[in-house]
């Protein structure tokens, strides 16, 4: 019976939210949904828990790196039968120690029902906390999360109606307040950006989201100059670029990136009177790019078929030294003519995105297109450096199995570090919420000293389902090769956390099964304090140049179901 009333409810809210579109704020109700895309989108109702059990937190050691995991109880323990992916990052600022990850929460992997998770750290994420979701039972999904130059934060949250709104945090991630109020903005895969300068622009928000799953006509992009409270009547994007990022560079020009068609090319935006309140922004500058492929999505031979196999990111140097302002672009894209696998992509700017660089290879691996180097992300260091991050199954006899690696530059992306794997293997194949992916991205933010990522992986076993669990894990990596300290981290920087009597206690008492099953070696039950046995993975110091492929015609992807 309680299962057909939250049936019930679920409906007569969603016919409402749908009949809603058509008046909200005005606008035409001219919603563009592309049958190709994988939206996100309601599909099942909140499924009803009859009870949760708990067994003791993965963390997962390789080499000298650590991954722990987020989405954990009030006591510290993973919660068995639900998942976590699609994680999202912000790190204060002004104390490297308190960070904040949002996810896709699914309370049971019988639903696809999801909600907006979150957790938080205050001791350089060796403990996580997640006290629950923004809104119970209410649909969320496409997580981004953002810091300002204070230390608060700001979570961008995407509602079963394709509208979206912002929370903020002024406590270290441990509470959140909505600030948007109406459906003013958003979109599918909605992304957002803080401008950080000090110049007209300085506190504003930009926002940009898909042609699809688009209740403005397709119009993708909106400006709060308040913080996140209001936001302008949405425009149009010249090109109409979609599934990428944006920033803002140290003049206060904003910066789009995205892909064409839901596929390439890729085109990078800027507007120069985007910071000025006074006037609707434009954009005066429209950039091909070629990256050497698409984008790839709802691939049935991929690690992540229901989903995006990578987006776009772009992101501006603000150090201030000869690199800055250089604009970088890096995405997991399949080489054109081929029908299989990914490369991690990168070209740079160095005159503010008028041209760009031929694409690059940053994976290091021997060509080969039955390997998948997917999620590819990157950040860039307030010094300068650029750190990217992605999944990677180079190591895998079935081309499947995938660890995150990590790679740097010093000098601008003209070069990179040999890569180094920072994860144990795991199966993205399994714990699927029903929906046959295990969401369309991850994050790094970085610091002067090494980089901080959140990424999903299935290291813990589910005996009852006899299969491998979709959580978050937080890891530190940095070109030492190992955790270092964050800006104002004590007792982080060692790589061995003092046992309390708190969540460490009770997670690492006993060894889990996916101990054995990540192929980490522990003889001991701890696995916080004892090193597997794989090599050590350090970056060595001299980078190794290598040349792009050149880009070549790609003929428009049939269209997937």
């Amino acid at each position: 019976m309680r299962f057909s009333t939250i049936s019930a409810n679920t409906l007569s809210m969603l016919l409402v939210s749908l009949a809603s579109i058509a008046t909200a704020s005005g606008q035409t109700a001219t919603s563009k949904l592309n049958p190709n895309e994988p939206l996100e989108k309601y599909d099942n109702p909140p499924a009803f828990i009859y009870r949760l059990e708990s067994g003791p937190r993965m963390i997962s050691p390789y080499g000298s790196f650590i991954s722990y995991q987020v989405n954990v109880d009030a006591q510290g323990n993973n919660i068995i039968g639900d998942a976590a992916n699609e994680p999202s990052i912000a790190v204060d600022p002004t104390d490297g120690n308190k960070m904040t990850i949002g996810w896709r929460q699914f309370n049971s992997v019988s639903s696809n029902f999801r909600q907006g998770g979150w957790g938080y750290t205050t001791d350089g994420g060796i403990h996580w906390t997640f006290p629950g979701v923004l809104e119970n039972n209410v649909f969320r999904s496409d997580p981004v999360l953002n810091s300002n130059e204070t230390g608060n934060f700001f979570y961008l949250s995407l509602r079963e109606s394709f509208y979206d709104d912002i929370w903020r945090s002024t406590n270290g991630g441990s509470s959140w307040t909505r600030l948007t109020f109406g459906d003013v903005s958003g979109g599918d895969k909605q992304w957002f950006t803080i401008d950080r300068t000090n110049g007209t622009g300085h506190g504003f928000q930009y926002q940009a989201w898909s042609t699809s799953g688009n209740n403005w006509g397709g119009r993708q992009f909106s400006r709060s100059t308040d913080g996140g409270a209001t936001w302008m009547n949405p425009i149009f994007l010249p090109s109409s670029p979609v599934w990428g990022t944006l920033d803002v560079d140290t003049n206060g020009n904003l910066f789009i990136g995205g892909a064409a068609n839901f596929t390439s090319p890729f085109w990078c935006l800027r507007s120069s009177n985007a910071q000025n309140p006074a006037v609707t922004p434009t954009f005066d500058q429209v950039t091909q790019v070629s990256l050497g492929g698409s984008l790839d999505f709802g691939d049935p031979g991929g690690p992540n078929p229901g989903g995006l196999v990578g987006q776009l990111f772009l992101a501006v140097d603000r150090s201030g030294g000869a690199t800055n302002n250089n604009v970088y672009m890096v995405a997991s894209v399949q080489p054109t003519g081929f029908t299989s696998g990914t490369d991690v992509m990168f070209a740079r700017s160095t005159d503010g995105g008028l041209t760009f660089s031929a694409p690059h290879r940053i994976n290091d691996d021997p060509i080969n297109h039955n390997k998948w180097h997917w999620f590819g992300t990157l950040a860039v260091a307030p010094n300068g450096r650029i750190d990217s991050v992605w999944l990677d199954s180079r190591n895998a006899a079935n081309n499947l199995d995938s660890q995150l690696f990590y790679s740097y530059s010093t000098d601008g992306g003209v070069t990179w570090s040999p890569n180094v794997a920072v994860s144990n293997s795991f199966n993205p194949l399994e714990g699927w919420p029903q929906q046959n992916k295990i969401g369309d991205y991850i994050t790094i933010v970085s610091d002067n000293t090494g980089g901080d990522v959140a990424y999903p992986a299935t290291y813990n076993f589910n005996p009852s389902r006899g299969q491998h669990e979709q959580d978050v894990y937080f890891v530190r990596v940095s070109p030492t090769g190992g955790p270092t300290p964050t800006p104002t981290a004590t007792a982080t920087a060692t790589a061995t956390p003092t046992a309390t009597a708190t969540a460490t206690t009770t997670a690492t008492a006993t060894p889990t099964a996916t101990a054995t099953a990540t192929a980490t070696a522990t003889p001991t039950a701890t696995a916080t304090t004892t090193p597997s046995t794989t090599p050590t993975a350090t970056p060595r110091p001299t980078p190794t140049p290598r040349s792009g492929p050149s880009p070549r015609p790609r003929p428009t992807p049939l269209p997937r179901p």
